[in-house]
């Protein structure tokens, strides 16, 4: 039986399974600067920046469980490693891609909806001033 006649409940923890993984900044990042070329650790860590080396490995290794990229070591001094996407790590790039571009076709209107959000969310914060009524009232 394929995913596809499964349940929904197992197609829901398939996609649950499969999104943890492809779904996560990093693993996008990396995806996408690898693209179609191959490149060492350091170069995939200068390229995206903010990640640290451990974070780098962890994300590196999961992708390599996955079957998503290949770990190539050359044995020299020191070591060489390599990594590249796998074809099946090269069929992610078009749905990655394109949420890339739709990330930044729209960050400045997901920006502009916060700035709105945020400031509806102070607005409703703050305490309702309701007149004081006095001994009159009181009656």
């Amino acid at each position: 039986m394929s995913l596809k006649q499964a349940d929904d409940h197992t197609q829901c923890r398939a996609m649950s399974d499969v999104l943890n993984r492809v779904g996560d900044k990093w693993s996008v990042m990396i995806v996408g600067r690898l693209g179609d070329q191959t490149l060492r650790f350091s170069e995939i860590r200068r390229s995206i920046g903010t990640i640290s080396q451990r974070m780098l490995t962890l994300t590196l290794r999961n992708l390599e469980r996955d079957g998503l990229v290949t770990r190539t070591v050359y044995p020299e001094v020191p070591p060489r490693v390599e990594y590249a996407l796998t074809p099946l790590g090269q069929s992610l790039r078009k749905p990655i891609n394109a949420l890339w571009d739709w990330s930044v076709d729209h960050y400045e209107d997901i920006t502009a909806a916060r700035a709105d959000y945020d400031a509806d969310q102070d607005e409703a914060a703050k305490p309702i001033r309701r007149p004081y009524a006095g001994r009159e009232a009181q009656g």
